[in-house]
Formats: structure tokens, sequence, C-alpha cells
């Protein structure tokens, strides 16, 4: 293994808190791998690269020579995580949690090394406690904790009703730490109270408490709001190579850098010193061959720079999505939001106004695919990405 500090210099890089450090320091020098908890309830079938955060810094500790467990929440999925809701979250189907289950880890292994990955699911002890357990468990914390807990505390406040079942959600996550003996658990922000949870209830349980790691919500593409798809600012994993180059090409210059520090391990300085365009370039191309491999990368990056390099395209252009697979050129321009109406629209093409990929549209009725992404530009200056939702 490399030198302690060699260690701790990249596993603090990105990191919001390392609680504590000294406790960390102190389990390296032990020598031994540790083990590496990161959980994740499987809520939705698809993840973006703001899950991807938590994974590139648990593969930062697989090749510093640690063990990660993938702790599947198939048990505690079907409670529904209370983080960040306000109002009780619907508890998801088994049949849901195996279908999502499968899909997380075919996507996760796009990153983490699946042989230094343990994958375990929690319902193999959850669903054995017994009541009396249960009431055991929940006797190790009282309920003025759990309303230090912000979501609890505001719907405490505005009188929104908290149901008693939310309150062993954080319980039964802790104790998923002592059943594996965790060393160190590896969540965004907002698991940071249940995670805390786990090293209380390690103490509890007679163990050496787990040192926790939170990381960074992500920005999306707009670099304002979290990464989500609620939001439309996301980029999924599971996209095409060319979605997910052109996407990293057209965020700002601050957000390649804040993606270069959370999603790849390059020094900084050395990103520093490259011209942001070639910069933004090799970020596309390093992102696009972790999810597909070398020849995908370069493919994008030659289809990119033909479509817009070439054509005079700027590069920070807005993506919109059309719910259909192809439209009459003159619906899809004036649901562009370049023009203000249809006849507006039929103007533009009358004049040989609109551009698609840098050719005029001569027919405002001829189909657009929208498959695949397309570059529309009014004028010579009004551009936006258009593709299939």
């Amino acid at each position: 293994m490399k030198p302690i500090n060699e260690q701790l210099e990249i596993i603090k890089r990105g990191v919001v808190e390392l609680i504590p450090e000294k406790e960390l320091i102190e389990k390296l020098a032990s020598g031994k791998p540790l083990k590496i908890k990161w959980g994740a309830d499987p809520s939705a079938p698809d993840i973006h690269l703001g899950h991807t955060v938590v994974l590139n810094k648990l593969r930062q500790f697989q090749d510093l020579g640690h063990e990660v467990i993938f702790l599947i929440g198939d048990f505690t999925a079907m409670i529904g995580d209370p983080t960040g809701k306000s109002e009780t979250r619907k508890p998801l189907s088994a049949k849901e949690v195996k279908t999502n289950s499968k899909t997380y880890q075919d996507q996760i292994f796009k990153i983490l090394d699946k042989k230094k990955t343990s994958v375990v699911y929690n319902a193999k002890w959850l669903k054995k406690l017994s009541i009396e357990a249960v009431i055991a468990l929940s006797g190790k914390y009282t309920v003025a904790r759990m309303l230090e807990r912000d979501d609890f505390s505001k719907r405490y406040k505005s009188e929104q009703p908290i149901s008693i079942h939310e309150f062993l959600y954080p319980l039964f996550q802790g104790y998923d730490s002592v059943e594996l003996k965790a060393d160190v658990e590896v969540g965004g922000t907002d698991q940071k109270f249940n995670m805390l949870v786990g090293r209380e209830l390690q103490r509890h349980y007679g163990q050496v408490p787990q040192v926790i790691l939170t990381c960074p919500i992500l920005e999306g593409t707009d670099g304002v709001q979290k990464m989500s798809k609620s939001l439309n600012n996301y980029i999924g994993v599971t996209e095409e190579p060319s979605q997910i180059f052109g996407k990293i090409m057209s965020i700002s210059d601050e957000l390649m850098m804040r993606y270069y520090e959370l999603l790849t391990d390059l020094p900084l300085d050395q990103i520093k010193t490259m011209h942001p365009k070639e910069a933004k370039v090799q970020l596309a191309k390093i992102l696009v061959a972790r999810f597909y491999d070398d020849k995908a990368a370069d493919k994008s990056a030659s289809e990119f720079e033909s479509v817009f390099a070439q054509k005079n395209v700027p590069q920070n252009i807005p993506l919109k999505k059309i719910g259909q697979e192809s439209m009459p050129a003159i619906d899809l321009l004036a649901m562009s939001g370049l023009v203000s109406s249809k006849s507006e629209a039929r103007r533009v093409i009358q004049q040989k106004g609109l551009k698609i990929d840098g050719e005029i549209v001569e027919n405002e009725t001829v189909a657009v695919d929208l498959t695949s992404e397309k570059i529309m530009q009014k004028g010579k200056k009004d551009f936006i990405r258009v593709i299939r939702l």
C-alpha cells in the first residue's frame, strides 16, 4: 500500500467532511485493507454522473488496496428513505427492487473493480430481526436525536406527518454497518445523519466506530442546481457516447474543473495549464471511455469536431428534449424557443434563416429525425441542441 500521507491526499480530494481524520489515520496505520461500505437503495433504474462522485471515490479506495462493500438496500428500499423528503416516501415493491438492483450493478461496474467489490443485500439480516431485536435496536436511539435530523425537524415544526417506520430507516442503515463491521462509510452529504447513526450503533455493539466520508452533491449541466433527471440537467451513464460527449462540451469552464476534481484522478494544476477547450475535450473523452471504451471516445470527439467546429457552432449552447422521434421543421422550430410563434418560424424558414446541422432548411414540412442530436441555428447567433426525450 501507499504511505499513509499519500493515501490521505487521494482520499481527501473533493471530500466535504472526514469524520474524524485522526481515526482514519489510525485505521490506515494498521496496514490492513479497510472495509469501505457504500449503501444504495435501488430506488431508480438508472444512474447519472451525480451518482458517480461516490463511485469514483470508492474506486480510489480500491486502487489503494482496500475492499469495497456495495450494500444493496433491498430491505430498506421497501421502507423508503426519508432523506430530504417533505412527506412520507412511497416504498418500492419487491419486484421493483429486484429489477433496479440488477440495473444498478450493470452500471456501477463501469467504474468499480468487480473483483474488488463485495455485493451484499441487507434483507439477509434485517428480515431475520425479531420484534424483540427491533425493540432493542430502537432503544439505542432517542426521538430527540432523530428530530435533530434536518428533514425530520422541518416536517415536525411544520406539522407534516412523520410515520414511526421512518425512524427505523436510519436505525436499519446504521445496523448494516454493525453487521458488516465497516471501517469507513462513504456517501453523499445528504446521508451524513444516517452514517453517524452507524457510528453510534457500532459503539453500542462494542465495535470500533466507522469513519464517515461525505462527498459533495454534483451540480448538473446548468452549473447551478444539483444533477437531477427531473431538472433535465443530468448526464446519464447509459446515454449514447455522442450525447455524453456533447453535454460535457456544453458545460462552463468553471464547472469543468469541478467535474475534473470529483470525477477524475488527474492533477488539477495540470488541467489549469491546458486551453479550456482542450481540457474539456479530454474530460469528455475520459468519461465516454469510462462508460464505453477508447474507440467510442475517439469517435465522439471526431463527430463533435465535424459538426461543431467546422460549422462554427459555439460550445455552450442549451439542450432541449422533444417527446417525439421526428417532427416537421416548422413545428420543431416553434417548440425550440428560438422563435416566439409558429408564424415567426414560418417566416424564418421562408427567408432561409434556419439551419439544422449546418444545412439550410428549404421546406417547412420536412421531417426532422430526433433519434440523434441535431443542432438548430436561427440566423447567425442563435443555437440550440435538440433530441428526442
